[in-house]
This record gives C-alpha cells, sequence and structure tokens, in this order.
C-alpha cells in the first residue's frame, strides 16, 4: 500500500529470462500486486516471474500493447505502475515516482528517459528516433512530452475507462500517452528517470517500428 492506494506493478515480457529476476528483487515493499504478461515467451520468463512471487500471465497473441491490456484488466490496483522485463527501467524508482504523482497531484506521469545518463543504454540512432517522434506527438497534441515512447507510466486505474486503446504493437506506448493528455479531467506530467542498458535480447525494429510510430501519431490525430 502506499497513501492508502493498492499499487499494481504490470510487465509485459517476451524472453525476459535473464533480466525478469533482476527487476523482481529490485521492487519495492510497497508494491501489492506484481503482474507479469507473458506475451508467448519460448524461455524461462514465467517460470522464473512465479518463483519470485509475480502474477503469470500468458497472452499469445503477440504485441507490446497486446499484453498490456491483457495485464490492465487483470489488475486490481488503484494506482498502476508500468516498466519492462528487461532490467533497463529502475523497479527502485517506483518509490519516488509515487511521491512525485501524489505531490504533483496527477493522474498519469510519465517517466522520461532523458537525458540519457548512461552512454550504453541508447544509441545515437535511437536517440534520434526518439527525438523526432516526441516533437511530432509534442506538436500534433499541443503538449510538449519528452519521451514519446517512455515504456515507464504511473496512473490511476480508473482513467482507463476515459482511454479508447486501439494499438496492439509498440505504438501503445505513445497512444496511452495521446488519451491521457487528449482526456480534459486527466492531468498528465513527467519526470525523468536513469535508464540503464537493457539484458536480453533487443526486440525493437528501430526502422519498422519508428516509421510506423510516426504514420501511428498521424492517423490517430486526423482520423
Amino acid at each position: 500500500m502506499y497513501n492508502n492506494q493498492r499499487i499494481t506493478v504490470i510487465m509485459p515480457c517476451l524472453n525476459e529470462e535473464q533480466g525478469i529476476e533482476q527487476v523482481l528483487l529490485r521492487m519495492p515493499p510497497l508494491v501489492d500486486e506484481v503482474i507479469v504478461v507473458d506475451n508467448g515467451s519460448t524461455d524461462r520468463t514465467s517460470e522464473v516471474a512465479a518463483r519470485f512471487g509475480a502474477r503469470v500471465i500468458r497472452e499469445d497473441a503477440r504485441g507490446y500493447g497486446r499484453a498490456y491490456k491483457k495485464g490492465f484488466a487483470f489488475a486490481t490496483g488503484d494506482i498502476i505502475v508500468t516498466l519492462d522485463g528487461d532490467h533497463s527501467y529502475p523497479p527502485d524508482a517506483i518509490s519516488y515516482l509515487l511521491e512525485a504523482f501524489r505531490h504533483l497531484d496527477v493522474d498519469f506521469l510519465n517517466a522520461s528517459r532523458f537525458p540519457v545518463r548512461d552512454p550504453e543504454a541508447m544509441s545515437f540512432k535511437h536517440k534520434i528516433g526518439n527525438f523526432i517522434l516526441s516533437i511530432a506527438m509534442s506538436i500534433l497534441y499541443f503538449r510538449w512530452v519528452s519521451d514519446s515512447q517512455s515504456g515507464m507510466w504511473v496512473f490511476r486505474r480508473s482513467i482507463l475507462s476515459q482511454m479508447t486503446l486501439e494499438s496492439d504493437g509498440m505504438a501503445f506506448s505513445e497512444e496511452i500517452k495521446i488519451e491521457a493528455i487528449k482526456a480534459e479531467n486527466v492531468r498528465f506530467a513527467e519526470l525523468s528517470i536513469h535508464y540503464t542498458s537493457r539484458l536480453g535480447e533487443i526486440k525493437l525494429n528501430p526502422w519498422r517500428d519508428g516509421f510506423y510510430n510516426l504514420w501511428f501519431l498521424l492517423k490517430k490525430r486526423f482520423t
């Protein structure tokens, strides 16, 4: 519990056997529920997650957004925190993100990876791609967002009922922020975190996913 609110952490995972143990070992004790959505892993991700106390839910239809929507359906906490199972986002930052969430009095807090302090955590190509996507989103929706692609967020579960979340893929990350910004009664803010190098295989295809996410931004804005 935190400030009389139940906290649920949701992690979509695809072959994250290497990182998931480290993430769960660093999970702060104030977290009430950890949901790992196994998105069709062929390694021991589910086994390791269950051994360290996570509730494992299977979603065999591949897709980042598909996994998150499955996790949201099973979450019971008042506040949801998201992060990846590859150890790139800091689990021990959850405590201060929740403090900021409360003191800023917001409904959706985006954990920005910028400025990137670890030179090994993100390539120059990925930095440029993220910058272009964040600028595009900021212009299209008239709200500065420094990291439109961040996968770590803190938000009230109750606001999900006000969102129309269509993406089943990587564009889900920008879509949930767009929906938070568009909702008149949802207060949005950002806070920087320390982003580090991932453990395990890289699944992002920078060119394919980057161009698709840019197209998705335009489609969602004008259709």
